[in-house]
């Protein structure tokens, strides 16, 4: 479990599923040139789990990005794949809340697992 979701569980609050981005990331230009620093800095410092209470996605180091919804919020959770990311079970999950909110995170490791895991929790 990631550092950051350890320190923002609250009261009652318990991981039920926890994932990261898929080796994928590095057969990237990106990754070549940064000598296969960044996807592996990326991987291990971003953070994709689910609760019992909430869906919580950390993004990014000294910049960092959060997105900390509510079960009860959430209307969906889409899985994009292409051929290769079926093959390879890669994805793109984009969560759609109530009122419009909508955020994609790519190159997802088993995302079909990650939608089942919220789709089976009750709220």
């Amino acid at each position: 479990m990631g550092r950051y979701i350890e320190n923002n569980l609250i009261k009652g609050e318990k991981v039920e599923f926890e994932t990261s981005y898929h080796w994928v990331i590095f057969v990237s230009l990106k990754a070549v040139v940064t000598l296969f620093l960044y996807p592996v800095f990326i991987r291990y410092t971003d953070e994709f789990v689910i609760t019992n209470k909430r869906i919580v996605v950390k993004t990014g180091f000294i910049s960092r990005k959060t997105l900390e919804m509510n079960l009860s919020k959430i209307e969906t959770v889409h899985v994009d794949q292409s051929i290769l990311g079926r093959i390879l079970n890669y994805g793109t999950i984009t969560i759609i809340g109530t009122g419009g909110t909508r955020e994609s995170f790519p190159l997802i490791d088993d995302p079909l697992k990650f939608r089942k895991r919220f789709q089976e929790l009750d709220f």
